[in-house]
């Protein structure tokens, strides 16, 4: 069995004339007899769920009768992250449960998302969207068997999964955390995986409760905004975002969580018709609805009343992780003045005690500690590297590439990515957003490699710098860092620049390069397929990247089919699978399934065009050799910036690829200008004999967008931009936008930048920086003179970002700007330069960026709106409604560094929760107010 009994004197006692206290009893005679003994206080504390983190003691769970604990994402226990110091956690916890008066057991819940990924050492699978990119529900349902075994084995009884959302706009940051675009996918995994984790019956030891979440609509928001507002008719709302939870629901599963998110502006933890008519009323669930981390807090009004709205909405358990006692306290006060009626506590204690009672807590609620070794078993981390195997979507594929040979070759292998658990795992694993490093254990790609075919030679370097390159092929493994819900909404969806530049330097070897792209979502990689023979998307696959590593050799091929649509740019985004004038780079269920070489004499098939670093020649790359001397004669259209058009007839073959052509333009463009390409007629052949066909209209990747050799200035200048460093890694930042910054800063580290200074002048830089020390002091050199040099404080925290600056004096033209640690200990995500002209005096210190939180808030019926300004810029302040439309524009215009204070009237609006946004210098803060009359 599960666990311990730990009841044997209390049962004595009572001598089971406790019919709640008989197991041989049918369940709902054991809810009902034991409602009818529950207090008020009893009864309001079942529907109570508090934080690991906030229990003082123990002891807090039997004085106030709580009903159900929860880890939130840093919410480990304080002995440490090992199952053996949850289970023990968990048994404290359940021990004081138990000695209340009617000893009714705690429910346990944890974001097990992908396995027991808040534990150290277990088995953590890939994320769902990579799991929808198997298309194997059986699959799914064993990695849930799995999952809910490990989660059994350190005695909590819940995980808040699956996620059933259909996100239908990749900026969101919890993209992958659904199964793909498509109700299709959410309807075949969402079943599969509750019936994974409760098992044939949820009785059973080996069986956890699932909750589907987070209903409903929660990956439809408007921009993909996290716990913003979906916009769609009920009828959409219905056909796209409901089928995860039918399939939930005929899987019997036990629990729900409600969404942050809005529906046409009403928030869904208020929302009745969808709670109560809707969930409970017509679709029939039984089980109990949980609301999500501390939502309830933003709905309109003040506490009492979120309490009191979504308590009567149909919320039965409220997820309360800050203040627990207080919320006992107001609904207990909202109850006995008659705002909550006592029958809909009733119905909310019903449904919990029902669970309970099922999951067989009362008669088992200790943990079995026999279980605690199945806890990252080997036979379950060899399901996770089936999935990771089988969630490989291949997008890319030139002849003549794999499989790989398993002996004898000369492997480069590059990017961070190649060697780094944390990264393979992303967010949501040991702690909420995720982080690089040896977070746990499992096999990195490189040492996949290695354990898969030993009998090669890799050499590996995290940024792709080999002094050897003599060399049979190139791994290269880029992508994002890890991020979790918030955090991880980005409008820009590209790779980042410094892998496409050690992507660009690798294929400029002459060496055929694979490329494996980590990440949550589909992301914008023009230039890195180009840079690519191979390219393949593998999500996040978690611990078990050997499952990558077996594609590469011909034991498996990849069978993964895209689960949801690849962009062709950022400003295709959103677009989704049966949508009018769809139009993407690679097609929902797109997936490339065979190494087979391409006939002989067949035709090539053209990849992608790309604008060289010079600004003067074309490359065109093909999937086989088109080296091929009977080729004398080409014509290519090429149209710029969709006006002008030349024809070029000139063309050679390139000599680092024989899957490349190249030729030459005859003037030489800029990064603003965009191209087309068409091949219009020729003799051009591949080595084999295969015939170009005519091509018309085909993009051409400006690469000087990506990597151009010179940075900006003014302007500001991202710190992983670097041309040349000593000493430094980048790793992911928190700082606003998301994506990387420079750390691991020592004494004597550089960086070093080419820029173009486009004015003579002083100006004034700026640099964000964070420290969890005692900081350094930061040199600032332009074209070798030493300028200044800026001391830089503690900040509180690696991830805690300041900025400081000093002024500059640059001239105009091309010039290398230095920063040399003279004493390290910080890191760095920015560098930005603004020309001065005169000093303003400021009220208060500038620090950061950004709206100040208005207060009061609510207000009645104005306001004043603070903000403030690093830099000087053109600066706009709006007003939205909750439908995302303009309502009030309070500031369009060049502003300089400061402080700054608006009124808003709001005479002319009426009651409800509006947004306003602040944009400067490319940043952007949003601040959420109620109004009310």
């Amino acid at each position: 069995m599960r666990k311990v009994l730990l009841i044997t004197l209390l049962c004595s006692f009572w001598g089971f004339a406790q019919v709640y206290q008989d197991s041989t009893a049918s369940v709902n005679d054991r809810v009902e007899d034991l409602l009818s003994r529950m207090t008020l206080d009893e009864k309001i504390g079942q529907m109570t769920q508090a934080d690991l983190s906030v229990l003082g003691d123990p002891s807090d769970v039997a004085s106030s009768f709580i009903g159900s604990v929860l880890s939130g994402g840093n919410s480990d226990p304080e002995a440490g992250n090992s199952a053996e110091n949850w289970a023990d956690a968990y048994d404290a916890l359940q021990t004081q449960a138990l000695t209340t008066r009617l000893g009714i057991p705690i429910i346990y819940g944890v974001d097990a998302m992908h396995g027991h990924s808040n534990v150290v050492g277990a088995t953590i699978f890939p994320h769902n969207i990579g799991l929808g990119a198997t298309r194997n529900p059986e699959l799914v349902k064993e990695v849930n068997r799995i999952s809910a075994l490990e989660i059994a084995a350190t005695g909590i009884d819940w995980t808040f999964a699956p996620c059933v959302a259909v996100p239908r706009n990749e900026r969101w940051g919890r993209t992958y955390e659904g199964f793909g675009e498509t109700p299709e996918l959410a309807a075949m995994f969402g079943g599969t995986a509750v019936a994974g984790l409760q098992g044939d019956s949820l009785n059973d030891p080996l069986s956890v409760v699932a909750c589907a979440k987070h209903y409903i609509g929660d990956g439809g928001t408007t921009n993909g905004d996290d716990q913003g507002n979906t916009q769609c008719t009920e009828e959409e709302l219905r056909a796209i975002h409901l089928p995860g939870y039918l399939t939930a629901l005929e899987n019997d599963v036990k629990t729900i969580m409600t969404s942050y998110s809005s529906w046409n502006g009403e928030k869904v933890h208020g929302n009745h018709y969808l709670i109560t008519t809707l969930l409970k009323e017509e679709l029939g669930f039984e089980g109990f609805v949980v609301s999500d981390w501390a939502a309830i807090d933003q709905l309109p009004g003040d506490y009492a009343s979120d309490v009191k709205t979504s308590i009567n909405a149909g919320l039965d358990m409220i997820m309360v992780p800050h203040d627990f006692e207080g919320f006992i306290s107001t609904l207990r006060t909202l109850i006995n003045n008659g705002d909550v009626p006592l029958s809909r506590i009733d119905d909310a204690v019903r449904r919990i005690l029902r669970v309970k009672f099922e999951l067989g807590l009362f008669e088992h609620p200790m943990t079995d500690r026999s279980l605690l070794p199945l806890v990252g078993a080997e036979e379950h981390r060899e399901v996770a590297r089936q999935a990771a195997r089988e969630s490989v979507v291949m997008l890319k594929k030139n002849d003549n590439v794999l499989p790989l040979p398993k002996t004898g070759a000369k492997i480069l292998v590059a990017g961070q990515h190649a060697d780094d658990i944390g990264l393979q795992c992303g967010g949501w694993t040991i702690m909420w957003q995720g982080q690089a490093g040896e977070i746990t254990k499992g096999t990195t790609i490189l040492e996949g490699l290695q354990e898969v075919a030993p009998g090669n030679n890799y050499v590996f370097n995290k940024d792709g710098v080999f002094s050897d390159t003599d060399a049979d092929y190139i791994i290269a493994v880029v992508g994002e860092h890890p991020y979790a819900e918030g955090d991880g909404d980005k409008l820009d969806l590209s790779v980042d620049k410094a892998h496409d530049k050690m992507l660009r330097k690798l294929r400029e070897y002459g060496i055929p390069v694979i490329t494996v792209l980590i990440s949550g979502r589909p992301m914008i990689t023009n230039a890195t397929m180009h840079n690519s023979d191979v390219f393949m998307a593998a999500w996040l696959p978690g611990t078990e990247a050997d499952g990558i590593a077996d594609l590469f050799f011909g034991d498996y091929l990849p069978t993964g089919k895209l689960p949801m649509t690849w962009h062709k740019s950022n400003e295709t985004i959103p677009m989704n699978f049966g949508d009018d004038n769809y139009d993407p780079l690679f097609p929902y269920g797109f997936g490339l399934t065979s190494y087979d070489n391409t006939a002989t004499g067949s035709a090539p098939v053209f990849q992608s065009a790309m604008l060289t670093q010079s600004g003067n020649k074309i490359e065109m790359d093909f999937n086989k050799s088109m080296n091929n001397s009977a080729s004398t004669t080409a014509q290519f259209t090429v149209v710029i910036n969709g006006t002008d058009s030349i024809n070029v007839t000139d063309f050679s073959f390139s000599t680092n690829s024989e899957n490349r052509l190249v030729f030459e333009l005859g003037a030489t463009y800029s990064k603003e200008d965009v191209l087309t390409v068409s091949y219009k007629s020729g003799n051009i052949v591949s080595a084999d004999g295969g015939e170009l066909t005519y091509f018309y209209n085909a993009p051409v990747i400006n690469y000087l967008t990506i990597a151009s050799s010179f940075q900006i200035v003014p302007g500001k200048i991202e710190a992983e931009d670097y041309t040349d460093m000593f000493g430094v890694q980048t790793e992911s930042t928190s700082d606003y936008g998301g994506g990387l910054n420079v750390g691991y800063i020592d004494d004597g580290d550089w960086l070093e930048y080419n820029c173009d200074i486009g004015v003579t002048g002083t100006y004034d830089a700026r640099f964000r920086i964070a420290s969890e020390n005692g900081g350094g002091v930061l040199k600032f050199l332009v074209d070798g003179n030493e300028q200044f040099t800026v001391g830089i404080a503690s900040t509180g925290a690696w991830q805690n970002w300041k900025s400081v600056g000093q002024f500059a004096e640059l001239v105009k033209g091309n010039s290398t700007i230095r920063l040399e640690a003279v004493s390290g200990g910080f890191n760095l995500n920015w560098l930005s330069f603004d020309v001065f002209t005169e000093v303003e005096e400021i009220e208060g210190e500038v620090s950061e960026f950004g709206l100040a939180q208005n207060y009061p808030n609510p207000f009645n019926p104005s306001t004043q709106i603070s903000y403030s300004l690093l830099n000087p810029g053109v600066t706009s302040l709006k007003v939205y409604n909750m439908l995302g439309e303009e309502v009030s524009e309070l500031v369009n215009q060049f502003q300089q560094r400061g402080n700054f204070t608006v009124d808003f009237n709001a005479e002319n609006l009426s009651s409800g929760v509006y947004f306003y946004v602040l944009k400067s210098n490319n940043q952007v803060e949003t601040k959420k107010m109620m109004l009310l009359k």
